[in-house]
């Protein structure tokens, strides 16, 4: 029997615990900080890098993870005889991708899968874990392949912005350009809708944006049997994100929960106090297996 190995990039920002537990290997996209190049949740973390951000002068850039870092991972992964599934960030949010088309070129005798997730942060997280646990109870590649593809299709992520500058200036605004030079104190929320950012409304305050977040996954989970999993993002907000996860934790049952922070390379697009809600919902729970 084969094995299979799960690979995703940095902006998943799984925890430590789940990824030694269920063997993921995580590519890091890169910040660029003035003449600095940091790999994202290695060389800084969200904590000092949403700190450093506060008093930065000089704004940082992103890029994506390189050619060589997939090079290498998957060389190692084939020299260990696994085949290899990896999931990414959005190919239209990051050239990461691309990077991964241009290292699987290389290693031709390699089994290699690639799967553009069209989303980033927990909705990858949760193709990637659950791609991951499957993989650990001894699921084939396409089987694995599968469980993602299905996991893309159920999930959903909403997200409420303090300002709409960070996707500006990053170039990663999508539909949400049409939010720009309203109130400031009008707080957009925004999705991602097939892979990119899109616009859904404005509200008055930070807290009301919290509250609509929950109101659309209501509505996005309703009539579904399962809700299979649920998770809470934040960016530097720490507070209002646990503010969030109590109140879903009083309105929802989904068999799983994840509390993330956005990690350094989303948090340069989204800016700090970004919230969002992901959820994935409709999927047979037999398809997914035991946590």
């Amino acid at each position: 029997m084969s094995k299979v190995a799960i690979v995703t990039d940095s902006t998943a920002y799984l925890s430590d615990d789940l990824v030694s537990a269920y063997d993921i290997t995580v590519v890091p996209l890169v910040v660029i900080w003035g003449e600095e190049v940091l790999r994202d949740n290695i060389d800084i973390g969200p904590n000092a890098f949403y700190e450093r951000l506060a008093k930065a002068k000089t704004m940082p850039s992103t890029s994506q993870a390189t050619v060589q870092n997939f090079v290498d991972v998957f060389t190692k992964l084939h020299q260990e005889g696994y085949e290899i599934l990896t999931v990414v960030i959005s190919a239209a949010l990051s050239g990461t991708l691309d990077s991964a088309i241009q290292a699987k070129q290389q290693l031709p005798e390699a089994k290699i899968e690639l799967i553009d997730s069209q989303s980033a942060s927990l909705p990858l997280a949760f193709m990637a874990l659950s791609a991951a646990r499957a993989a650990k109870r001894g699921a084939s590649m396409d089987e694995c392949k599968a469980i993602v593809e299905t996991i893309r299709e159920h999930t959903q992520v909403f997200f409420a912005v303090d300002t709409l500058e960070f996707l500006h200036r990053g170039g990663r605004i999508g539909g949400a350009t049409r939010f720009l030079g309203t109130a400031l104190n009008l707080k957009p929320i925004l999705t991602l809708q097939e892979g990119k950012i899109e616009a859904i409304e404005r509200v008055r305050t930070s807290a009301k944006a919290h509250n609509r977040l929950i109101e659309l996954v209501k509505a996005g989970v309703n009539g579904h049997a399962d809700l299979n999993m649920i998770g809470v993002i934040g960016a530097n907000a720490a507070e209002a994100a646990s503010a969030v996860l109590h109140k879903v934790m009083k309105q929802f049952e989904p068999d799983e929960i994840l509390l993330a922070n956005l990690s350094p390379v989303l948090g340069t697009h989204t800016g700090p106090g970004t919230i969002g809600l992901a959820y994935v919902a409709g999927v047979d729970p037999e398809l997914l297996g035991e946590n």
